[in-house]
């Protein structure tokens, strides 16, 4: 068993995270995450109301007895969804870990620190890190430049972000951007953090609950198979090359605006690539690591796959290069 601050201090087996991922983050995949021995994520603005979510939250007990938290996304908006009644209404439900992204979350802290809930908050440099250890959360998940949504703007890769991070930081960490399999745990590991953060791979699992086609895809891409978009909106974003990917790059280069692509890059057209399988329906979100996948496991098998070959991996080459 691989004991880490993170595994101690959240209660999993494991020191694997499923973060939230919107459209994906539903209870069949977490609980099957949750049942493997690792932390997983329900998406709260995957559900359209936090009536819907409290159903959702009651739908993953139903599948698993461990633990599970709900990812709240906070993102600029015109029309911002109720956040404070999706918090409350995971709050509510006994949940006791959250994991949020995006904007600051100071003004959510004080309601869920009350109520005992547990904070990993993501973030994209290691000075945002450091603002949200200073807020009072209990982890910090740091994501390199090779992972699939908003890497931030200052593309800097794990290799270099997790261990400037290590160096600086004292709650644990998580890694995220670009792992799939036991080779980059171990990495992680010896990097600093004390966990890692899949979305791809868990993305490319039988529970996930996406069409066949998109996780067939995955498999079939290599890690040159993303396109970085929104760069000239200073909000920049990972997703799969497709035609609408280039579509919208080509609108940024042309010197086009966000009123220029909005219809392009439609949340509902995003999440129907999931629903039909249309790989070119909307932008999708998938990291470069999708050029280390090549196989649709069931989360169990995946799971027990990584933590035998990170032990042997421990073992065999580690241990046996230092002993020569």
């Amino acid at each position: 068993m691989m004991r880490t601050r993170f595994t101690a201090a959240f209660g999993v087996e494991h020191p694997i995270v499923q973060g939230g991922m919107q459209w994906v983050g539903r209870a069949e995949l977490v609980a099957a995450v949750a049942n493997a021995g690792c932390l997983g994520f329900l998406t709260g603005l995957t559900q359209p109301t936090p009536e819907a979510l409290v159903k959702e939250i009651a739908r993953c007990r139903d599948l698993t007895d461990k633990p599970f938290g709900v990812n709240l996304t906070f993102l600029p908006s015109i029309d911002p969804p109720p956040y404070a009644e999706y918090r409350d209404a995971l709050i509510e439900s006994g949940v006791k870990v959250v994991e949020t992204a995006g904007n600051n979350p100071v003004e959510h802290l004080p309601a869920l620190q009350a109520s005992g809930v547990k904070v990993i908050h993501k973030c994209t440099s290691v000075r945002h890190a450091l603002k949200a250890e200073k807020l009072g959360v209990d982890a910090v998940s740091i994501d390199g430049f090779e992972c699939a949504g908003h890497p931030g703007e200052d593309d800097i890769p794990g290799l270099v972000l997790l261990p400037a991070a290590a160096n600086r930081i004292s709650i644990p960490i998580i890694a995220s951007g670009g792992f799939a399999d036991a080779r980059g745990l171990v990495a992680a590991l010896a990097l600093g953090a004390d966990g890692i953060n899949m979305g791809t791979r868990f993305l490319c699992t039988q529970e996930a609950p996406v069409h066949d086609r998109v996780k067939h895809q995955i498999v079939a891409s290599d890690e040159r198979a993303t396109d970085l978009i929104f760069r000239t909106m200073h909000n920049t974003a990972r997703v799969a090359r497709n035609k609408i990917s280039g579509q919208v790059r080509e609108i940024e280069q042309s010197g086009g605006t966000f009123d220029d692509v909005r219809e392009l890059v439609r949340g509902v057209r995003g999440r129907e690539v999931y629903e039909i399988g249309d790989l070119d329906r909307g932008i999708w979100s998938v990291g470069m690591v999708q050029g280390l996948i090549n196989d649709i496991p069931p989360v169990a098998d995946l799971i027990r796959r990584i933590m035998s070959e990170a032990e042997e991996l421990i073992e065999s080459r580690l241990r046996t290069s230092l002993a020569n």
